[in-house]
C-alpha cells in the first residue's frame, strides 16, 4: 500500500479525475435528455472538439474526450502537488 507521505499518486489521481468527468459528463446527458428546456449540451460543445448533440458515436467520444481531460489534469497537478508538497516538507 503506497505510503501517503510520499505524496500524490498519478495513476489514483489521473484515474479518479477521468471517471469524475466521465460520469459527470454521462449525468448531464442524461439530464438533457429527461429535461431538454435546460439542457446543458450546449456548454460541452464548446469544451469537447468534435462533440455534437447527440449520437451514440458522439456520446462515446465525450466520454473518451472527458476521460482524457482528467489525465490532463492529472498530468500537470500531481508533479507541482509533489514538489510544493516535497518543499514544504524540508523547510
Amino acid at each position: 500500500m503506497p505510503n501517503p507521505r510520499d505524496g500524490a499518486s498519478l495513476s489514483a489521481i489521473g484515474h479518479a479525475t477521468s471517471l469524475f468527468l466521465a460520469i459527470s459528463f454521462a449525468f448531464c446527458v442524461g439530464f438533457d435528455l429527461i429535461l431538454p428546456k435546460y439542457a446543458m449540451y450546449q456548454h460541452w460543445q464548446g469544451f469537447l472538439p468534435g462533440f455534437t448533440w447527440l449520437s451514440p458515436g458522439a456520446f462515446l467520444l465525450g466520454l473518451i474526450e472527458t476521460y482524457a481531460y482528467g489525465w490532463y489534469f492529472a498530468l500537470i497537478w500531481v508533479p507541482l502537488y509533489n514538489v510544493f508538497l516535497h518543499r514544504a516538507r524540508r523547510s
